[in-house]
Protein backbone atom coordinates (compact mmCIF):
# COMPACT_ATOMS: atom_id res chain seq x y z
CA UNK A 1 0.00 0.00 0.00
CA UNK A 2 1.47 3.35 -1.04
CA UNK A 3 -0.03 6.52 0.39
CA UNK A 4 0.55 10.13 -0.54
CA UNK A 5 -0.73 12.82 1.82
CA UNK A 6 -0.63 16.47 0.99
CA UNK A 7 -2.23 19.85 0.86
CA UNK A 8 -4.55 21.13 3.57
CA UNK A 9 -5.15 24.54 2.03
CA UNK A 10 -5.55 25.44 -1.62
CA UNK A 11 -6.47 28.58 -3.47
CA UNK A 12 -8.57 28.59 -6.62
CA UNK A 13 -8.20 31.62 -8.88
CA UNK A 14 -6.93 33.67 -5.95
CA UNK A 15 -10.23 33.68 -4.09
CA UNK A 16 -10.31 33.13 -0.30
CA UNK A 17 -8.51 29.90 0.50
CA UNK A 18 -10.46 26.67 0.15
CA UNK A 19 -9.55 24.00 2.69
CA UNK A 20 -8.94 20.56 1.23
CA UNK A 21 -8.51 17.35 3.15
CA UNK A 22 -5.24 15.45 2.81
CA UNK A 23 -5.52 12.96 -0.02
CA UNK A 24 -4.38 9.38 -0.33
CA UNK A 25 -3.11 7.14 -3.07
CA UNK A 26 -4.32 3.59 -2.61
CA UNK A 27 -3.99 0.43 -4.63
CA UNK A 28 -7.27 -0.69 -6.24
CA UNK A 29 -9.22 -3.03 -3.99
CA UNK A 30 -7.15 -2.33 -0.90
CA UNK A 31 -8.57 -0.60 2.18
CA UNK A 32 -6.96 2.62 3.24
CA UNK A 33 -3.95 2.15 5.47
CA UNK A 34 -2.87 3.98 8.56
CA UNK A 35 -0.74 6.99 7.72
CA UNK A 36 0.07 10.19 9.49
CA UNK A 37 -1.96 12.90 7.78
CA UNK A 38 0.41 15.77 7.17
CA UNK A 39 -1.27 19.16 6.89
CA UNK A 40 0.12 21.71 4.50
CA UNK A 41 -0.78 25.17 3.32
CA UNK A 42 -0.70 26.71 -0.12
CA UNK A 43 2.48 28.69 0.44
CA UNK A 44 4.82 26.09 1.83
CA UNK A 45 7.02 23.63 0.01
CA UNK A 46 4.13 21.23 -0.28
CA UNK A 47 4.90 17.77 1.03
CA UNK A 48 4.27 14.51 -0.74
CA UNK A 49 5.04 11.76 1.76
CA UNK A 50 5.14 8.20 0.40
CA UNK A 51 4.67 5.63 3.12
CA UNK A 52 3.88 1.92 3.37
CA UNK A 53 1.74 0.44 6.12
CA UNK A 54 0.02 -2.83 6.96
CA UNK A 55 -2.54 -1.42 9.39
CA UNK A 56 -6.15 -1.03 8.35
CA UNK A 57 -7.28 2.50 9.21
CA UNK A 58 -11.01 2.16 8.66
CA UNK A 59 -12.37 3.72 11.80
CA UNK A 60 -15.05 1.92 13.82
CA UNK A 61 -17.80 4.34 14.86
CA UNK A 62 -20.10 3.96 17.82
CA UNK A 63 -23.81 4.50 17.07
CA UNK A 64 -23.73 8.04 18.43
CA UNK A 65 -20.89 8.83 16.02
CA UNK A 66 -22.97 8.01 12.93
CA UNK A 67 -23.78 11.65 12.15
CA UNK A 68 -20.11 12.55 12.44
CA UNK A 69 -19.22 9.72 10.06
CA UNK A 70 -21.76 10.94 7.52
CA UNK A 71 -20.33 14.47 7.70
CA UNK A 72 -16.75 13.26 7.29
CA UNK A 73 -16.73 10.15 5.11
CA UNK A 74 -13.57 8.13 4.70
CA UNK A 75 -11.76 9.30 1.59
CA UNK A 76 -10.98 6.65 -1.02
CA UNK A 77 -8.01 8.57 -2.33
CA UNK A 78 -6.37 9.01 -5.70
CA UNK A 79 -5.61 5.75 -7.55
CA UNK A 80 -1.95 4.83 -7.61
CA UNK A 81 -2.02 4.51 -11.40
CA UNK A 82 -2.66 8.27 -11.62
CA UNK A 83 0.76 9.16 -10.19
CA UNK A 84 3.98 8.30 -12.00
CA UNK A 85 7.57 8.72 -10.83
CA UNK A 86 9.62 9.94 -13.79
CA UNK A 87 13.02 9.97 -12.12
CA UNK A 88 14.57 9.67 -8.66
CA UNK A 89 18.17 9.83 -7.55
CA UNK A 90 20.49 11.33 -4.96
CA UNK A 91 22.65 14.30 -5.90
CA UNK A 92 25.37 15.88 -3.84
CA UNK A 93 22.82 18.11 -2.10
CA UNK A 94 19.37 16.52 -2.47
CA UNK A 95 17.27 13.43 -2.83
CA UNK A 96 15.55 14.35 -6.11
CA UNK A 97 12.28 13.00 -7.44
CA UNK A 98 10.04 14.11 -10.29
CA UNK A 99 6.41 12.99 -10.07
CA UNK A 100 3.74 13.37 -12.73
CA UNK A 101 0.09 13.52 -11.71
CA UNK A 102 -2.45 12.31 -14.24
CA UNK A 103 -4.92 14.78 -15.69
CA UNK A 104 -7.62 12.29 -14.64
CA UNK A 105 -6.82 12.80 -10.98
CA UNK A 106 -9.40 14.62 -8.88
CA UNK A 107 -6.89 16.97 -7.28
CA UNK A 108 -5.54 20.52 -7.74
CA UNK A 109 -2.24 19.07 -9.01
CA UNK A 110 -3.93 17.03 -11.76
CA UNK A 111 -1.94 17.34 -14.97
CA UNK A 112 1.18 18.61 -13.22
CA UNK A 113 4.80 17.64 -12.72
CA UNK A 114 6.24 18.10 -9.26
CA UNK A 115 9.88 18.43 -8.23
CA UNK A 116 10.38 16.85 -4.79
CA UNK A 117 13.55 17.39 -2.80
CA UNK A 118 14.85 15.89 0.44
CA UNK A 119 13.48 13.03 2.50
CA UNK A 120 10.14 14.66 3.41
CA UNK A 121 9.40 15.14 -0.29
CA UNK A 122 8.78 18.89 -0.17
CA UNK A 123 7.66 20.32 -3.51
CA UNK A 124 10.12 22.84 -4.92
CA UNK A 125 8.68 23.29 -8.41
CA UNK A 126 5.28 22.82 -10.06
CA UNK A 127 4.56 22.80 -13.78
CA UNK A 128 1.25 22.24 -15.58
CA UNK A 129 0.89 21.21 -19.19
CA UNK A 130 -1.99 23.47 -20.16
CA UNK A 131 -1.89 26.40 -17.76
CA UNK A 132 0.62 28.98 -16.58
CA UNK A 133 -0.45 29.71 -13.01
CA UNK A 134 0.16 27.04 -10.39
CA UNK A 135 -2.26 28.11 -7.64
CA UNK A 136 0.65 27.93 -5.21
CA UNK A 137 2.92 30.55 -3.64
CA UNK A 138 4.73 30.87 -6.98
CA UNK A 139 1.71 32.90 -8.10
CA UNK A 140 2.27 35.30 -5.19
CA UNK A 141 5.85 35.72 -6.38
CA UNK A 142 4.41 36.67 -9.78
CA UNK A 143 2.78 39.76 -8.25
CA UNK A 144 6.23 41.18 -7.41
CA UNK A 145 7.52 42.89 -10.61
CA UNK A 146 4.91 45.69 -10.81
CA UNK A 147 6.01 47.16 -7.45
CA UNK A 148 9.71 47.27 -8.30
CA UNK A 149 11.41 50.51 -9.40
CA UNK A 150 10.74 51.09 -13.12
CA UNK A 151 13.74 50.38 -15.30
CA UNK A 152 15.50 49.47 -12.10
CA UNK A 153 17.54 46.45 -13.08
CA UNK A 154 17.18 42.68 -13.00
CA UNK A 155 15.14 40.51 -10.68
CA UNK A 156 17.07 37.93 -8.66
CA UNK A 157 15.60 34.54 -7.77
CA UNK A 158 17.53 32.88 -4.97
CA UNK A 159 16.54 29.22 -4.87
CA UNK A 160 15.66 28.81 -8.54
CA UNK A 161 14.52 25.18 -8.46
CA UNK A 162 13.19 24.07 -11.84
CA UNK A 163 12.04 27.59 -12.70
CA UNK A 164 8.38 27.73 -11.65
CA UNK A 165 8.46 31.39 -10.59
CA UNK A 166 10.65 32.44 -13.52
CA UNK A 167 8.30 30.82 -16.06
CA UNK A 168 5.29 32.79 -14.84
CA UNK A 169 7.14 36.11 -14.53
CA UNK A 170 8.80 35.91 -17.93
CA UNK A 171 5.43 35.26 -19.55
CA UNK A 172 3.52 37.99 -17.74
CA UNK A 173 6.15 40.74 -17.79
CA UNK A 174 8.04 40.99 -21.12
CA UNK A 175 10.35 43.68 -19.77
CA UNK A 176 11.69 41.70 -16.79
CA UNK A 177 15.21 40.23 -16.78
CA UNK A 178 15.86 37.39 -14.33
CA UNK A 179 19.10 36.19 -12.78
CA UNK A 180 18.52 32.93 -10.90
CA UNK A 181 20.75 31.09 -8.43
CA UNK A 182 20.55 27.39 -7.62
CA UNK A 183 23.07 25.50 -5.48
CA UNK A 184 22.46 22.04 -6.94
CA UNK A 185 23.34 21.64 -10.65
CA UNK A 186 21.32 18.42 -10.71
CA UNK A 187 18.15 20.40 -9.96
CA UNK A 188 18.80 22.58 -13.00
CA UNK A 189 19.48 19.49 -15.13
CA UNK A 190 16.19 17.96 -14.02
CA UNK A 191 14.44 21.25 -14.72
CA UNK A 192 15.78 21.29 -18.26
CA UNK A 193 14.77 17.70 -18.95
CA UNK A 194 11.41 17.44 -17.20
CA UNK A 195 10.12 21.02 -16.69
CA UNK A 196 10.84 22.64 -20.08
CA UNK A 197 13.51 24.85 -18.51
CA UNK A 198 15.79 24.44 -21.52
CA UNK A 199 13.04 25.75 -23.79
CA UNK A 200 12.45 28.65 -21.42
CA UNK A 201 16.15 29.53 -21.62
CA UNK A 202 16.22 29.23 -25.40
CA UNK A 203 13.09 31.37 -25.75
CA UNK A 204 14.54 34.06 -23.45
CA UNK A 205 18.30 34.17 -24.12
CA UNK A 206 18.54 37.86 -23.16
CA UNK A 207 16.16 37.70 -20.22
CA UNK A 208 17.00 34.55 -18.23
CA UNK A 209 20.41 33.83 -16.73
CA UNK A 210 20.94 30.83 -14.43
CA UNK A 211 23.87 30.67 -12.03
CA UNK A 212 25.05 27.58 -10.14
CA UNK A 213 26.35 28.40 -6.69
CA UNK A 214 25.58 29.85 -3.27
CA UNK A 215 22.57 32.13 -3.66
CA UNK A 216 23.65 34.23 -0.70
CA UNK A 217 26.61 35.40 -2.78
CA UNK A 218 24.36 36.56 -5.63
CA UNK A 219 25.14 39.93 -7.15
CA UNK A 220 24.75 41.89 -10.36
CA UNK A 221 26.29 45.12 -11.53
CA UNK A 222 24.42 48.14 -10.11
CA UNK A 223 22.23 45.90 -7.95
CA UNK A 224 18.91 44.11 -8.18
CA UNK A 225 15.59 45.89 -8.51
CA UNK A 226 14.09 43.05 -6.51
CA UNK A 227 14.99 39.68 -5.02
CA UNK A 228 12.77 36.62 -4.57
CA UNK A 229 14.09 34.39 -1.78
CA UNK A 230 13.00 30.74 -1.67
CA UNK A 231 15.84 29.01 0.18
CA UNK A 232 15.22 25.71 1.93
CA UNK A 233 17.48 22.88 3.00
CA UNK A 234 16.37 19.52 4.37
CA UNK A 235 12.79 20.72 4.52
CA UNK A 236 13.39 23.96 6.44
CA UNK A 237 14.15 27.59 5.73
CA UNK A 238 17.95 27.79 5.73
CA UNK A 239 19.39 28.95 9.10
CA UNK A 240 21.27 31.87 7.52
CA UNK A 241 17.93 33.61 7.03
CA UNK A 242 17.48 33.78 10.80
CA UNK A 243 20.61 35.94 10.98
CA UNK A 244 20.15 39.69 10.45
CA UNK A 245 23.60 39.98 8.86
CA UNK A 246 22.28 37.93 5.93
CA UNK A 247 19.54 40.49 5.38
CA UNK A 248 22.02 43.33 5.65
CA UNK A 249 23.97 41.71 2.84
CA UNK A 250 20.89 41.16 0.70
CA UNK A 251 19.72 44.72 1.32
CA UNK A 252 23.10 45.98 0.14
CA UNK A 253 22.66 44.09 -3.13
CA UNK A 254 19.51 46.09 -3.97
CA UNK A 255 19.50 49.33 -5.92
CA UNK A 256 17.53 52.33 -4.68
CA UNK A 257 13.85 51.49 -4.23
CA UNK A 258 14.46 47.75 -4.48
CA UNK A 259 12.51 45.19 -2.48
CA UNK A 260 12.73 41.60 -1.31
CA UNK A 261 9.91 39.02 -1.27
CA UNK A 262 10.56 35.90 0.79
CA UNK A 263 9.02 32.49 1.39
CA UNK A 264 9.42 32.33 5.18
CA UNK A 265 7.66 28.98 5.58
CA UNK A 266 5.59 28.28 8.67
CA UNK A 267 4.17 25.56 10.88
CA UNK A 268 3.08 23.50 7.88
CA UNK A 269 6.64 22.95 6.68
CA UNK A 270 7.99 19.49 7.46
CA UNK A 271 11.73 19.36 8.09
CA UNK A 272 13.85 16.23 8.02
CA UNK A 273 14.76 17.00 11.63
CA UNK A 274 11.51 16.54 13.55
CA UNK A 275 12.79 18.78 16.36
CA UNK A 276 12.66 21.82 14.05
CA UNK A 277 9.53 23.91 14.61
CA UNK A 278 8.44 25.54 11.35
CA UNK A 279 6.52 28.29 13.13
CA UNK A 280 9.52 29.17 15.26
CA UNK A 281 11.80 29.24 12.21
CA UNK A 282 9.32 31.53 10.45
CA UNK A 283 9.23 33.90 13.42
CA UNK A 284 13.00 33.98 13.75
CA UNK A 285 13.31 34.70 10.02
CA UNK A 286 10.78 37.54 10.22
CA UNK A 287 12.46 39.03 13.29
CA UNK A 288 15.86 38.95 11.58
CA UNK A 289 14.32 40.76 8.60
CA UNK A 290 12.63 43.29 10.88
CA UNK A 291 15.96 44.31 12.40
CA UNK A 292 17.17 45.34 8.97
CA UNK A 293 13.85 46.69 7.64
CA UNK A 294 12.17 48.10 10.80
CA UNK A 295 8.56 49.07 10.20
CA UNK A 296 8.82 47.95 6.60
CA UNK A 297 7.92 44.26 6.69
CA UNK A 298 4.54 43.00 5.47
CA UNK A 299 3.29 39.42 5.63
CA UNK A 300 0.85 37.49 3.49
CA UNK A 301 -0.50 34.39 5.22
CA UNK A 302 -1.74 31.58 3.02
CA UNK A 303 -2.78 28.99 5.57
CA UNK A 304 -5.91 28.60 7.63
CA UNK A 305 -3.96 30.08 10.52
CA UNK A 306 -1.53 32.95 10.10
CA UNK A 307 1.37 30.84 11.37
CA UNK A 308 0.74 28.03 8.86
CA UNK A 309 2.69 29.45 5.95
CA UNK A 310 3.66 32.95 4.88
CA UNK A 311 5.34 35.24 2.37
CA UNK A 312 7.15 38.40 3.54
CA UNK A 313 7.69 41.66 1.66
CA UNK A 314 10.10 44.49 2.44
CA UNK A 315 9.63 48.21 1.86
CA UNK A 316 6.70 50.57 2.20
CA UNK A 317 3.33 49.04 1.41
CA UNK A 318 2.54 49.90 -2.22
CA UNK A 319 -0.62 51.76 -3.17
CA UNK A 320 -2.92 48.76 -3.32
CA UNK A 321 -5.34 49.93 -6.00
CA UNK A 322 -2.49 50.90 -8.31
CA UNK A 323 -0.79 47.57 -7.68
CA UNK A 324 -3.98 45.64 -8.47
CA UNK A 325 -4.44 47.40 -11.78
CA UNK A 326 -0.95 46.38 -12.88
CA UNK A 327 -1.68 42.68 -12.33
CA UNK A 328 -3.59 40.11 -14.39
CA UNK A 329 -7.10 39.65 -13.03
CA UNK A 330 -6.27 36.18 -11.73
CA UNK A 331 -3.59 37.58 -9.39
CA UNK A 332 -5.30 40.68 -8.05
CA UNK A 333 -6.84 38.99 -5.02
CA UNK A 334 -3.44 38.65 -3.37
CA UNK A 335 -2.94 42.40 -3.03
CA UNK A 336 -5.43 42.85 -0.19
CA UNK A 337 -3.94 39.99 1.85
CA UNK A 338 -0.82 41.80 3.06
CA UNK A 339 -0.63 42.87 6.73
CA UNK A 340 2.09 44.78 8.63
CA UNK A 341 4.58 42.85 10.75
CA UNK A 342 5.75 44.54 13.93
CA UNK A 343 8.01 41.90 15.39
CA UNK A 344 7.49 38.74 17.44
CA UNK A 345 8.53 38.74 21.07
Amino acid sequence: MITITDLCCYQCQIQPLVTLKPFHISRPGNPLKNVKKLRFSLNQKRNVAIEASNTNSRKRYAPNDRKKREEKPVEEGIPIDQVKTLVKFKSRYNYIRVIEVSRRADHPFAGSRLLLLDAPGNIHSVSFIFKLLTETYFDVFATFPPILPPGGGPLGILGFGAGSAARIILKLYPEVIIHGWELDPSVISVGREYFSLLKLENDNPDRLFINIGDALNASVRDGFSGILVDLFCKGSVIPQLQDSTTWEKLKASLRKGGRIMVNVGGSCIEAEDSSIDGKMVMEKTLNAMYKVFPGKIFVLSLGRRKEDSSIALTGDLPHLDSWRLLLPASLRGYVKMWTPFNGVQ
